[in-house]
């Protein structure tokens, strides 16, 4: 009986704190054993950030935080130390880098598939048109399994590439992980380190480290205008937060100190210091860095070419939701001599913890007061107004924190806040100085134990940029979540997908008042869009347990079109995780897939989808193109193709 009056309150917030997606049904006693703590202000339209004056302030604020929101201690740190999940226009191809000059020199080579072209991403192939660097096994950097990832282990392969006829594998680095290419500098993200190898000569040395220290974690990198961004965050120490020391160069710690760190003029939920530092990629320097507070919770980066944002999102105070609904929507369901209790109950300066169980005895002792008939009637009128309540109000609950840096100085910008959760970086994009946001608001909040449904809704924000919202669109694709974004100029794409494949076309030409212009419903879903031409979105997802590539013409925005649609025999494709693992060759109108049972090329040619070539004997995790030859890259070996008859060239084990 308990557990009606509770689940609204305790099984929304249980769900957002252990992001699950189904219910376990654990007891009343087992949820109150979480530590809750105190109430949250709630977030006004506009916020702002300042430093603390001294490491007193800090910890009064971390106190008053405390209490506003659910206490995770370092939880964060069980996830892999590279948190990035999944991150794709495809980048121009650059100048060869550190060539030799008499050395033969490709005419073009592929570089990563990245979300803004000129902001390199890390990733686990790199070329430089000559040299193939490859780290077969770091998506073990990437796993999300709730007891941690394999730390360690694993080699980078240093691969002779062209001229064809030379194909070899040159030497080892005994380290693996994401990586990055700069001039003569592979940077190395391995385990709990950053390396700077110089790989201009026969064998590579290592020229930088850092080290991440034990309570740290990486956000993400990007790197750009001869600067590698980085972004950490870490785990804070509620008696001594600061100084914070987030990494160490060459054994050297860098310190920030207390008056160095900003935190929002608004009490927010806080469990972790962000720090973002501009490194030089040639001697591992920091250059500058700025820290602030903010949530573990979802956290992600997008960058611009000119902005970098850091996005994190958290849940507001669900006391505070329950009291207004009892006071909106069942003052005659309850007495009001309970809500009144209730009101003194959320002003005490006692944990949330010490909260519900007072919140517990006072409900008790209003069900024993009814007999069976009222207690019946009671549960399954809290049940559907308490639903009804939520669907209303539930942008009053999720909530995603938006900071805004500046690229050239790394001073703070702006800060916003809007409701919902984004999906990836693909759900954010400047355009116009004004930023675009797409979210899904109540996925994580499931009110079916209570006989209701779970209400979730897609949202699209516009804001300035001081990160004011100045425009949004609502409810797209009801009870559903959005699976892939791309915004591409005055033109928005999403996804959404529950039974069906929602395609929406969004106007976003007016920012003030952005609109839904058109919309196909297919079987199945698209977790990755990818723009052939202004007009050609390609999307790669899938219908029932098998791999869909899907073609949409979107020349008439009002009616958009499936020009062509292919299904694979394929349960599972990198490109489902990562952005990084597809490959577009724009010059033989083709693009390559992996699956779990070998590497399929397709073309895209007259808008049809034609696979050109499958291969089987490798599981192939990227390709790269230089020339007119395409490098399928998997575990232990590499296959060279000639694009222009598909027929294979050359073979290399390693």
């Amino acid at each position: 009986i308990i557990l009606v009056v509770f689940a609204a309150l305790l099984i929304v917030w249980m769900l957002y704190e252990y992001q699950i997606t189904s219910f376990l049904s654990p007891s009343v006693s087992q949820i109150l054993s979480k530590p809750f703590i105190k109430k949250l202000t709630p977030t006004p339209s506009k916020i702002e950030f300042k430093k603390f004056s001294q490491e007193e302030e800090f910890k009064n604020y971390l106190d008053e935080a405390s209490k506003a929101t659910s206490s995770r201690g370092l939880s964060f740190l069980n996830q892999p130390r590279y948190a990035e999940g999944m991150k794709a226009l495809e980048a121009p191809s650059a100048a060869p880098a550190g060539l030799g000059a008499g050395e033969a020199q490709p005419e073009r080579f592929s570089e990563t598939n990245v979300r803004v072209a000129s902001v390199d991403e890390p990733d686990i192939a790199k070329t430089n048109g000559q040299e193939i660097y490859f780290s077969p096994e770091s998506a073990a950097f990437k796993c999300f399994l709730p007891e941690g990832c394999p730390q360690g282990g694993g080699k980078t392969k240093i691969i002779k590439a062209f001229p064809i006829e030379n194909l070899s594998l040159k030497k080892d680095i005994e380290k693996s992980g994401d990586l990055f290419l700069y001039k003569n500098i592979l940077v190395i993200f391995s385990s709990e380190k950053i390396y700077g190898y110089d790989v201009s000569g026969e064998t590579p040395k290592e020229s930088w480290s850092i080290d991440l220290e034990q309570n740290a974690q990486i956000v993400g990198s990007r790197l750009a205008q001869d600067k590698m961004y980085l972004i950490v965050r870490s785990g804070l120490n509620l008696d001594h937060p600061c100084p914070i020391k987030p990494l160490s160069v060459k054994g050297s710690p860098l310190e920030i100190k207390c008056a160095d760190i900003y935190h929002p003029t608004v009490v927010l939920p806080t469990e972790v210091a962000y720090t973002a530092l501009t490194i030089n990629p040639l001697t591992g320097e920091t250059e500058k860095t700025v820290s602030f507070t903010g949530s573990t919770d979802s956290s992600l980066i997008y960058m611009s070419k000119n902005n970098l944002y850091v996005a994190y999102s958290y849940t507001e105070n669900l006391l505070k939701f329950f009291l207004s609904f009892l006071e909106e929507k069942a003052q005659d369901l309850v007495p009001s001599s309970m809500i009144n209790k209730l009101k003194k109950l959320d002003s005490y300066d006692i944990s949330m913890n010490a909260k519900m169980t007072e919140l517990q005895i006072i409900f008790e002792n209003h069900l024993s007061s009814l007999n069976d008939d009222e207690r019946l009637k009671f549960e399954n009128e809290l049940n559907n107004r308490l639903t009804d309540y939520y669907k209303a109000h539930k942008r009053d609950l999720e909530k995603t924190t938006l900071v805004k840096l500046d690229l050239g100085s790394l001073e703070i910008k702006a800060l916003g806040n809007i409701p919902g959760q984004p999906l990836n970086q693909f759900s954010l994009d400047e355009y116009k100085d004004n930023l675009r946001v797409a979210t899904t608001v109540g996925e994580r909040m499931w009110i079916g134990f209570w006989g209701g449904t779970q209400e979730s809704a897609n949202d699209v924000y516009v804001l300035d940029k001081d990160l004011k919202t100045i425009g949004s669109l609502q409810d797209l694709g009801l009870e559903e979540r959005i699976y892939s974004a791309r915004f591409i100029e005055d033109k928005g794409y999403l996804v959404t997908f529950r039974q069906t494949d929602p395609f929406f076309v969004l106007d976003l030409a007016t920012p003030k008042s952005p609109g839904l212009e058109g919309q196909l419903k297919i079987p199945g879903y698209s977790s990755y869009l990818h723009p052939i031409t202004k007009d050609k979105i390609l999307g790669i997802g899938k219908e029932g347990d098998q791999i869909k590539i899907s073609l949409f013409d979107v020349t008439d925005p009002k009616k958009p079109q499936e020009k062509a649609k292919y299904t694979l025999n394929e349960y599972w494709s990198d490109i489902l995780n990562t952005h990084h693992a597809f490959l577009l060759d724009s010059k033989h109108t083709i693009f390559f897939l992996p699956g779990e049972r070998g590497g399929y090329i397709f073309s895209y040619q007259n808008d049809k989808l034609e696979l050109k070539k499958a291969v089987s004997d490798i599981s192939a995790s990227r390709a790269l193109y230089i020339n007119d030859y395409l490098y399928l890259l998997g575990d232990n070996k590499l296959k060279v193709l000639n694009e222009i008859n598909w027929e294979k060239i050359k073979e290399l084990e390693f």
